[in-house]
């Protein structure tokens, strides 16, 4: 190809409006490629191999059904194990879909922006690597997006509402989308989705590892139901060639058996260190609410005669913060979570009528805010404009620290509960033993994944770094409440004491393996003739001996 024919000076490259003369066979050839993307792909399609440089892309059989179901999909979600070729797949596919598509926008999104440039890189070797008379001519070529003269177009960038703003895509890549945070992943939806709905023909394809239980979490959980409309895929790291036994117990050995589960057997565990096992944490099932409105979710509506109890967590107007609350029907035990409320907008002077609405309709319930910081602002609204009856206090009481009340005197009195040390040490020992015990039922989605990845970071509990814990704090200060003695009062029903004595019977179980033991003090029993039982009835006689004397019984 001459020098005024190529690209910039890239020899692999066909720069647009240059005429090419189709041999018959090359027709052909380009007319089965443009109805068949896996004849494509492996045929034409070449990658890098550490080993061998630049060579045909083979692909397994799970990745042919990968392609498959990109081809005849609409929306596909895949959950596949580390190093299993996945972005490499789908690249190729997209490549494909470019060439043979004119007029169509793809998007390439990953949780970080150098990792999305450098799947387009990818893309672009294997482009440079096509014959000249399948190239589509280059009209833009960069390590961010690439546009063809055939009109269509590849962009690569991190995924954020704003990196696709304004822009209509015919298909949108998600790679790694579990490592998106989740309000990113929440932002990026409620922006980008309803132009992909809008088509009849675009198409959504999200590939990720699991990474604890987020938004990525909920579309695979939600597919594996049938309540959306993804095509759901599943590789075990088995159906890659190479991978056995020994290779299993190698990779377990250099890594850790936890690592193992998330990367390769691909669960849906959360971080290290929760608070919450990871075996308890992999049981716990959410259900879509009854009614969803402004960050209100209703799972039960209110009840005749039940017991409610609210705990809030007021935000504190930094980035990512919210300002939540949790509803819990304390009637019974176990307790069950019937509402929660999340908003990250709300103003503090406007959350007091919110929370005063809400436990008014609960039977009047009991309201326990956390007032650090804006909180006390909040609790003042509720408490002196509001004029609701049913918030609770707390006081000093020495050594015992802060006690729950509806009503004191003195000095060293608040309109809530302060976060310390203390407090949160108790609320969170009590509440991991809520959970694990099944002593509280938690089916909200927000609060499942804010708990698998609140973790240990030195003598506390928090979140991990780009996640929220103000839902969990919300449950937090609830289990901190649940042992209160004027909680306890309130329902008369001690909970710890419940579960201490569950315990200690299952315990008693297990140290009585062999049945009972007689202690010689069992009643006296014998059965005479005629079928009649008679037992010894102790007697004292005038001397105040012991005597016995036989009573039918």
């Amino acid at each position: 190809m001459a020098d005024n024919q190529i690209y910039l000076g890239n020899p692999n490259l066909k720069k647009a409006n240059v005429m090419t003369n189709f041999t018959p066979k090359q027709v052909k050839e380009f007319v089965k490629c443009s109805n068949d993307p896996i004849y494509f792909i492996r045929k034409y399609i070449k990658i890098v191999s550490l080993d061998d440089g630049v060579i045909p892309f083979d692909m397994y059989d799970f990745q042919e059904e990968m392609v498959t179901s990109f081809h005849e999909n609409r929306f596909n979600i895949a959950k596949l194990p580390r190093q299993s070729g996945k972005s490499t797949v789908v690249t190729s596919y997209l490549l494909w879909y470019v060439i043979f598509n004119p007029n169509v926008n793809v998007a390439i999104l990953a949780n970080k922006a150098p990792t999305a440039r450098e799947m387009l890189g990818r893309l672009q070797l294997s482009y440079e690597n096509l014959p000249k008379w399948m190239q589509q001519g280059i009209i833009g070529w960069n390590k961010g997006s690439v546009e063809l003269e055939n009109g269509s177009r590849l962009l690569a960038s991190s995924t954020s509402a704003s990196a696709v703003r304004g822009m209509s895509f015919n298909i949108i890549f998600l790679d790694e989308f579990a490592f998106v945070p989740n309000n990113i992943a929440e932002q990026f939806f409620a922006s980008v989705y309803p132009t992909i709905s809008s088509g009849k023909s675009t198409k959504v394809i999200v590939i990720s590892t699991p990474h604890g239980m987020n938004l990525y979490y909920k579309i695979w959980h939600d597919a594996e139901r049938g309540k959306n409309e993804y095509k759901h895929t599943e590789v075990h790291w088995s159906q890659v060639p190479g991978r056995d036994q020994k290779w299993k117990e190698q990779t377990i050995a250099n890594t850790s058996p936890e690592q193992f589960q998330v990367e390769f057997e691909c669960e849906f565990l959360g971080s290290v260190d929760t608070l919450i096992s990871a075996s308890k944490l992999r049981t716990l099932a959410y259900d879509d609410p009854l009614t969803s409105k402004g960050g209100l979710d209703v799972y039960q509506e209110p009840v005749q005669d039940h017991n409610y109890t609210i705990t809030v967590d007021v935000a504190r107007g930094i980035d990512k913060d919210y300002s939540a609350f949790a509803v819990f029907d304390t009637t019974t035990v176990p307790y069950k979570l019937v509402a929660k409320y999340k908003n990250s907008t709300i103003k503090p002077l406007l959350f007091p009528d919110i929370i005063c609405q809400v436990a008014s309709a609960y039977n009047q319930a009991y309201v326990l805010i956390e007032v650090n910081d804006v909180g006390a602002q909040v609790a003042d609204i509720l408490q002196f404009d509001l004029e609701y009856e049913n918030l609770l206090m707390c006081a000093m009481r020495g050594r015992a620290g802060q006690v729950v009340g509806q009503g004191f005197s003195g000095g060293k009195v608040q309109l809530g509960v302060k976060m310390s040390s203390t407090v949160k040490k108790v609320g969170c020992s009590n509440l991991k033993g809520l959970i694990e015990d099944d002593k509280i039922i938690i089916n909200d989605y927000d609060i499942i994944s804010e708990l698998t990845t609140f973790i240990q970071k030195g003598q506390s509990w928090q979140a991990e770094d780009g996640c929220n814990d103000d839902l969990a704090m919300c449950l937090v200060i609830f289990a901190w409440l649940s042992v209160q003695d004027y909680f306890k009062e309130l329902h008369d029903n001690d909970v710890r004491k419940r579960m201490y004595e569950e315990q200690r019977e299952a315990i008693d179980a297990d140290m009585a393996p062999f049945g009972f033991i007689s202690d010689g003090m069992e009643e006296e029993t014998f059965v005479d003739k005629e079928g009649d039982v008679w037992s010894a009835a102790p007697k004292v006689d005038e001397y105040g001996d012991r005597t016995f004397m036989w009573e039918y019984r």
